[in-house]
């Protein structure tokens, strides 16, 4: 069982350093839906990559629709906000900025922004439910976050 509290230190150990609105989505979490936590990260998953191959592609046209990034950086906003993803909230904010401004250059740079604090939490989250399957494998339990 030693193996279980090693887990479940390490597990505690990743998931403080994970953003608190996190924590409010963890929370939601029980026994009548022990998967909600792991669909919810999964469709942020796919939807964030989704919003980033739209807003590429957007940013590439000859004559960019401000208005049409806009509604993407919007989207990705909301969703990045939902999941906990502070980080990347915030490069968005800077983002719908230089999208009213019209300002390409700013846009294209928020992009790469955006998609490093996309990756960094993608990263996280995906240590965060491999340690949450390997603690539930050996047999523990996911410790209580409150």
């Amino acid at each position: 069982m030693e193996i279980v509290a090693k887990l479940q230190k390490q597990f505690m150990d990743f998931i403080s350093a994970l953003y608190r609105e996190f924590l409010q989505l963890q929370n939601l979490q029980d026994e009548s839906n022990p998967d909600f936590v792991r669909e919810v990260v999964s469709l942020f998953f796919v939807d964030s990559e989704n919003l980033i191959n739209n807003l590429t592609a957007a940013l590439q046209q000859q004559v960019v629709d401000f208005k049409q990034v806009d509604s993407h950086v919007h989207q990705f906003k909301g969703s990045s906000s939902s999941i906990g993803a502070q980080r990347v909230k915030n490069a968005c904010v800077a983002f719908k900025t230089f999208c009213e401004g019209k300002n390409i250059e700013g846009c294209v740079q928020c992009l790469q922004q955006v998609k490093h604090e996309y990756f960094l939490v993608k990263n996280k989250l995906e240590t965060l439910m491999m340690l949450e399957k390997q603690i539930l494998a050996a047999g523990g339990r996911i410790p209580d976050l409150s």
